[in-house]
């Protein structure tokens, strides 16, 4: 039988832990026989879980002949990696243990240096922090989870469940992961990564003061218009060269890019809180064609505007009645 073993570090974030405890203690074989046996582990007696105190029934000896070793997130992802741990988890791999972290569990694991070199992920608020702390590995914030092989990363929350029905669906195909995701009331696969869960802010805004903030209120006071890198040259009393090289200096993009993720996030706001249908909402972003709107928005944010709407607001375009909001529906998360 497949063992997994779920490491338990301090300040372990409980969701993280509780993940794949539940998604593979619920696999089951097509004769009925369950395809894993589960262990926790931990370097000590009692580990700190915020709300409770952990007991957990294994050590660190655990993982020693574990097929899988799954490292959960924790609350400092910045907090140094017991040496102990640190060693295990190497000598692990390199007996060929799978290592798959969850959520921030991409930290601690990147910690032992055995995600040098590759493409990782983590929830997408962190990715910033974990390519800072970590300039050896490629972070990918726009996915849900990266299978490398030996080595597997996810993104937060939810996103724990997607990676564990993918190693079901490795080690047993994908009827049995697809019963493994019915039990969890969860999608075998979902449609677009973690790009969709991005709050796309307006591009990086410069510090108080600059020369930019007068004329990045404008833009966004204009997004509907069609713009030009001379219109916003002209509006900002400079040269287009001279915009482009402020721009670059003081936001990091340049302006027509700085415009595309405004409009982009005014339009996840209208499908969030509005019935418009989706050429209207492309039309008031400033986008000139429904499918150029739909191109945008799906390359941005990794679904369709359709798809988006349904996940935020639980509304379906298609039972819309004029004039009455649609009743809610169920979405998977």
């Amino acid at each position: 039988m497949h063992t997994v073993a779920v490491l338990a570090l301090d300040q372990v974030i409980p969701f993280d832990l509780s993940t794949p405890i539940e998604v593979f203690a619920r696999t089951r074989l097509p004769d009925g026989r369950p395809g894993y046996q589960l262990r926790v582990c931990a370097e000590r007696d009692e580990i700190d879980a915020g709300v409770f105190t952990l007991r957990a029934p294994w050590k660190l000896e655990g993982l020693k002949d574990a097929d899988t070793i799954v490292v959960p997130g924790i609350a400092d992802p910045t907090a140094p990696l017991p040496p102990a741990v640190c060693d295990a988890l190497r000598s692990a791999a390199a007996s060929g243990t799978r290592i798959a972290s969850l959520c921030v569990g991409t930290f601690p694991l990147a910690a032992t240096g055995l995600l040098d070199g590759l493409r990782v992920t983590t929830h997408w608020r962190a990715a910033d922090l974990l390519a800072a702390l970590y300039p050896n590995v490629t972070v990918d914030a726009d996915v849900l989870y990266v299978d490398n092989g030996q080595f597997l990363t996810s993104a937060g929350a939810a996103a724990g469940m997607d990676l564990c029905l993918h190693m079901i669906r490795r080690d047993y195909g994908s009827a049995v992961a697809a019963d493994a995701a019915r039990l969890s009331v969860m999608p075998l696969e979902r449609e677009g990564g973690q790009a969709q869960f991005i709050v796309h802010d307006h591009a990086p805004a410069p510090q108080q003061g600059t020369e930019l903030e007068t004329l990045l209120a404008w833009l966004r006071e204009n997004l509907a218009r069609d713009l030009t890198l001379a219109d916003i040259a002209a509006q900002g009393g400079t040269s287009t060269r001279t915009l482009i090289r402020r721009f670059r200096h003081q936001t990091g993009t340049t302006p027509l890019q700085w415009l595309h993720r405004a409009r982009i996030r005014q339009a996840q706001h209208l499908l969030e809180i509005t019935d418009h249908s989706v050429e209207r909402i492309g039309q008031q972003v400033g986008f000139g064609s429904s499918a150029t709107f739909r191109d945008r928005f799906k390359r941005t944010t990794g679904v369709s505007p359709q798809t988006y709407r349904r996940t935020f607001t639980g509304k379906d375009p298609a039972v819309r009645v004029q004039g009455r909001r649609p009743a809610r529906g169920r979405t998977a998360t």
